[in-house]
C-alpha cells in the first residue's frame, strides 16, 4: 500500500461520515437507538467499496465516487424501509471481497521470486476467497432466523418490473418495492466501465455479477431474502463506474467514439424522460404532477451527464488532456446528482 493510501482512506471516511450525518440528521429526532445503525451502515458500505476499488483504480476521485455510489445509492438507502440490520450485510459485502481482490497483488509483491508454476497455483486461492461474501449472506440469514429476526421479508426478490428503476429510480420509488440501479450521471461512467470490462475480458467479475443477479431473481431458500444478493452486482457496477470515470478522464483521440456514444445514450435517456413527462401532467386533477416533475428533473440530470460527456469528447477530439478540468467536470456532475438523489430518497423514506 502506498504511503498516501491511509490519508486518502481517512479523507474518504470523513467525507462519507459528514454526508451521512447531513442526510439523516433532520430525522434523528424520530430515530430509536437501533436506527442510528443506518448512518454507520452507509459509511461502512461506502468505505468498503472505496477500499475494494483501490485494487483497480489509481485516482482518489474515481474510488471516492465508486464508494459513494454504492453506499449512498438508491438500493442501499432504500433498505432503510426494512429492519436497520438489513443494510449491515450490504455494508459488509465489499469488505468480504477485499481478500480475493488483494490476494494476487500481495502475492506478486511478496513472492516475486517464486517459480511461475507456483504463482499460477497460488493465484487460484482468490477463487474460494471470492465465495466469502456468498457464504456470509447465508450465515447472516441463518443466524437471524435462529434468533427470530427477519431483516428483510423472504418474499422480497427482484422482478423484471423492478428493472424500470434502472433509468429512473426516483420516479419509480413509489411504484416499486425495491429500488435498483444508480442515479443518472453515473450511467455515463458505467457505460465506459462496462466497455473496458468487455475489452479486458475479466471473466471472474462477470461470473460474480451474473451469480448475484440470478440469485436476486430466484425464490427464497434457507430463509434468505433474495433481494440481498442484488448488492453483489451493484457493487461490481459501482467499481466499474469508478473505472469508467478514470477512463473518461484519460480518454484520448482513439477513445472519442466511446465517449461520443456515451453522450448520445445520455441524451436519448434525457429526451425519453421529457417525452414521458406530459403523460403524467395530463392525468386528471393534476394527480400525476409529482411524477411529471420527477421526470423533468430526471431529464435535467441526464442532460448534465450528456454535457459532461460531450465536453470530454471535444477535449479528446482536440487532443486536449487537461486532466484536472476533466475531473472537475465529472466530479461536479456526479456530486450534484448524488447529493440531490440521496436527499430525496432519505426524505421520502422518513
Amino acid at each position: 500500500m502506498a504511503k498516501s493510501e491511509p490519508s486518502k482512506f481517512a479523507a474518504a471516511a470523513v467525507i462519507y461520515a459528514g454526508f451521512a450525518v447531513y442526510l439523516y440528521q433532520p430525522h434523528f429526532k424520530d430515530f430509536d437507538k437501533l436506527q442510528y445503525l443506518l448512518v454507520v451502515n452507509v459509511c461502512l458500505a461506502s468505505l468498503g467499496c472505496f477500499l475494494l476499488s483501490r485494487r483497480w483504480l489509481s485516482k482518489f476521485a474515481g474510488s471516492f465516487f465508486a464508494g459513494a455510489i454504492y453506499g449512498f445509492g438508491p438500493f442501499a438507502l432504500d433498505l432503510a424501509k426494512f429492519h436497520p440490520t438489513a443494510a449491515l450485510m450490504t455494508a459488509a459485502i465489499p469488505w468480504l471481497f477485499c481478500p480475493a481482490a488483494f490476494w494476487q497483488p500481495f502475492f506478486r509483491r511478496k513472492r516475486s521470486k517464486c517459480e511461475p508454476e507456483a504463482k499460477l497455483k497460488w493465484r487460484w486461492v482468490s477463487v474460494p476467497l471470492s465465495v466469502l461474501p456468498f457464504l456470509a449472506i447465508v450465515l447472516f440469514f441463518g443466524v437471524s432466523a435462529r434468533v427470530r429476526l427477519f431483516p428483510i421479508p423472504t418474499q422480497v426478490k427482484l422482478h423484471l418490473a423492478d428493472l424500470a428503476c434502472l433509468p429512473a429510480p426516483l420516479v419509480m420509488m413509489k411504484q416499486s418495492l425495491t429500488l435498483v440501479g444508480f442515479y443518472h450521471v453515473p450511467i455515463a461512467a458505467l457505460i465506459m466501465g462496462v466497455s473496458i470490462l468487455l475489452t479486458a475480458r475479466r471473466l471472474g467479475i462477470a461470473v460474480i455479477f451474473t451469480a448475484g443477479t440470478i440469485l436476486a431473481f430466484c425464490d427464497s431458500f434457507l430463509d434468505i431474502s433474495p433481494i440481498i444478493w442484488l448488492a453483489i452486482p451493484l457493487l461490481c457496477c459501482s467499481v466499474l463506474i469508478g473505472i469508467g470515470m478514470e477512463a473518461l478522464a484519460l480518454a484520448g483521440p482513439t477513445d472519442k467514439n466511446w465517449v461520443l456514444a456515451t453522450a448520445v445514450i445520455m441524451t436519448v435517456l434525457s429526451i425519453t424522460a421529457l417525452l414521458l413527462a406530459p403523460k403524467y401532467y395530463n392525468i386528471f386533477a393534476g394527480l400525476g404532477a409529482k411524477h411529471a416533475n420527477l421526470l423533468v428533473n430526471t431529464a435535467k440530470m441526464y442532460i448534465l451527464g450528456a454535457v459532461a460527456a460531450a465536453i470530454i469528447f471535444f477535449m479528446a477530439r482536440a487532443k486536449l488532456r487537461i486532466a484536472a478540468l476533466r475531473w472537475l467536470v465529472l466530479c461536479s456532475a456526479m456530486a450534484v446528482d448524488i447529493f440531490l438523489g440521496a436527499r430525496f430518497i432519505v426524505d421520502k423514506i422518513f
